[in-house]
């Protein structure tokens, strides 16, 4: 017998915090869950869907009166709060109700992306060097030009534009003041790599999928900081949205294609260990891949990234979504 799903995910709400652009970003949620109630559909489930609004009080209160076998979680926080995407796994956690994707502490983890380049350094995996700065401590950077500036704590490319890699201190000082009162303090600076670009999305729990990797190939004006904007996502009539095009499988050879292998499984069993995410990694100048973000439970739209790895691997889009809920289901049963 096939399982009662329930499908949960924010729903898109307007807030000051985002502009029209970002609103379309935010509200492409619902793209998602139309996509997977349709595969789930699809595999014989029966499906209810939980759109979740705040506050987070009444989070646990809907959970908790739901009838499923599962959740599928697709819950990306509160509009303003990215905090808030790790409560959905939380709370499912003490209800003993199994859920798809990673647990809490890994997207809590991930969202802070200091701490997660902190780790890997620990563990002797390559990341670019960095600093965290604010306004206020600017005057203590000490890294190599050119870098790029991040919010810390923000997904889906939030706050990267064609300024955002920089090469003097005046621009720099300009980008961390404005990444800094648009979402948060504390802005992440790394030292930039311009070297070609790589993700691969890897699924399971003791045993690991990774599948076909992807490669974004920039076809962008001279000048232009190769680097995967919120514009390239988000706005079809932007340079870099035209400009950017994905290869999917990447046409590497055999010792890259290992090397991003055992570089995500890696990842993945530090700060993961189950459920599915996303890797984005770079080569630098002397060949050494570096991890660039790390992305538990990644945008799994039939356009997205993850979906087309999936399709390049045999896979329908129904079995794809079948399987994040299997391993779900193993999770929960053990």
């Amino acid at each position: 017998m096939r399982p009662r799903v329930a499908i949960v995910y924010n729903k898109p709400v307007p807030n000051q915090y985002y502009d029209k652009v970002e609103e379309r970003a935010v509200g492409s949620i619902l793209d998602s869950v139309e996509a997977v109630h349709h595969a789930l559909l699809e595999s014989g489930c029966s499906i209810v869907r939980v759109p979740l609004l705040p506050p987070l009080e009444q989070l646990s209160k809907n959970l908790k009166n739901l009838t499923a076998d599962l959740l599928f979680n697709l819950f990306e926080g509160f509009a303003g709060y990215p905090e808030t995407e790790a409560m959905v796994p939380k709370i499912a956690s003490k209800l003993g109700i199994p859920y798809t994707g990673c647990s809490s502490e890994a997207l809590s983890l991930a969202l802070d992306k200091a701490r997660t380049k902190a780790i890997l350094e620990e563990w002797g995996i390559a990341t670019p060097r960095y600093q965290l700065l604010n306004p206020e401590t600017i005057d203590k950077f000490h890294l190599s030009y050119p870098c790029i500036v991040k919010p810390c704590r923000q997904d889906a490319s939030h706050g990267l534009s064609e300024n955002s890699v920089v090469d003097e201190f005046a621009a720099l000082e300009k980008q961390v003041e404005l990444i800094s009162n648009i979402f948060g303090r504390e802005v992440l600076v790394e030292e930039f790599i311009d070297g070609p670009e790589f993700n691969a999305t890897i699924m399971g729990d003791s045993k690991y999928t990774v599948l076909p990797i992807s490669e974004i190939d920039y076809l962008l004006p001279a000048g232009m900081p190769r680097i995967l904007t919120f514009a390239a996502k988000w706005q079809p009539d932007s340079l870099y949205f035209q400009g950017t095009e994905v290869v999917c499988p990447a046409q590497v050879s055999d010792s890259e294609r290992k090397g991003i292998t055992k570089t995500t499984v890696a990842v993945f069993k530090l700060l993961c260990q189950e459920g599915y995410a996303r890797l984005d990694m770079r080569l630098d100048g002397e060949g050494q891949l570096n991890v660039i973000e790390v992305n538990p439970n990644p945008d799994i739209s039939p356009d997205s990234g993850a979906a087309r790895q999936a399709k390049a691997a045999g896979m329908s889009y129904a079995q794809f979504i079948n399987r994040i809920v299997e391993l779900a289901l193993d999770k929960g049963s053990r």
